[in-house]
């Protein structure tokens, strides 16, 4: 599989002297074309730190990023993001938005208006692009935000806990949502998440990440085909696996791996 991103030992450490703090310890991460990787890990892990070093933001003390085989250390525009809040602008409306993205990552206003006016039924949102954000729902305003990072035309899309501000109901409707408009465009996904459950459900690999300095502690390949239905979450071989990424993320001891002769 051809890789899109490639993390190559990249270490930070804010501060200096004896206030200095390394909250990446030397990570390893690689993302393939048409792959949906979700990395998990405990509060204050350096998860948006590594997602600060992909899109540019910050510069790693050490190790590259290669994105499409290109080493892209400490440059951006080369990722399309989507954040955890929205964070649409209230005086444009939902087509304006979506265009202003497109356009500041290239494409023509044309062309942007063109993709927006196609995709917005597509999301559920028909009708809807001459409203303004405070008028949708949290979960509309996610599919706006999500349709924006998807339009762009980078070959890598960073989710950062994009669901984590919604309602249980809400989130549950919204990852059976992304994984329907994901299945059918299997764009390069890199998705950061406290949800094992979600994690389990949209993945084609999950990466454990320790506390600080953080190294990746295991790699997951998630063991179920696609497409993926709801009824997912009574199997009980889903739930084993929940119960085995609990027991790394708490420190517990793997079994799973173990009794089935294999490794995580």
């Amino acid at each position: 599989m051809t890789a899109v991103l490639e993390v190559r030992q990249a270490s930070k450490t804010f501060g200096s002297g004896r206030s200095a703090q390394q909250v990446l310890g030397g990570v390893d991460v690689t993302v393939g074309e048409g792959e949906f990787v979700s990395i998990i890990g405990p509060s204050g892990s350096g998860k948006t730190t590594l997602f600060r070093l992909i899109g540019g933001l910050e510069r790693p003390d050490s190790g590259e990023i290669r994105i499409q085989g290109r080493i892209v250390t400490g440059e951006r525009g080369h990722i399309a993001y989507m954040p955890q809040q929205a964070a649409l602008l209230p005086w444009r409306t939902v087509t304006d938005n979506i265009v202003l993205a497109l356009t500041i990552a290239g494409v023509t206003e044309s062309e942007a208006r063109r993709l927006s006016a196609e995709w917005l039924p597509r999301i559920g949102l028909a009708g809807y692009g001459d409203n303004y954000p405070h008028t949708l729902s949290g979960g509309m305003q996610q599919r706006v935000s999500f349709l924006r990072a998807l339009l762009a035309p980078r070959g890598l899309m960073c989710l950062d806990e994009p669901f984590g501000a919604l309602d249980a109901l809400t989130r549950l409707q919204m990852q059976q949502w992304l994984l329907s408009i994901w299945e059918a465009n299997r764009r390069s996904v890199l998705m950061v998440t406290h949800s094992i459950e979600e994690a389990l459900l949209l993945s084609d690999r999950i990466l454990v990440m320790s506390s600080s300095p953080a190294t990746i502690l295991r790699e997951l390949e998630v063991p179920f085909g696609r497409p993926r239905s709801p009824e997912l979450w009574a199997d009980p071989q889903f739930n084993a696996w929940k119960q085995e990424l609990y027991e790394l993320l708490s420190g517990g001891a793997p079994k799973m791996a173990a009794e089935k002769g294999g490794e995580l």
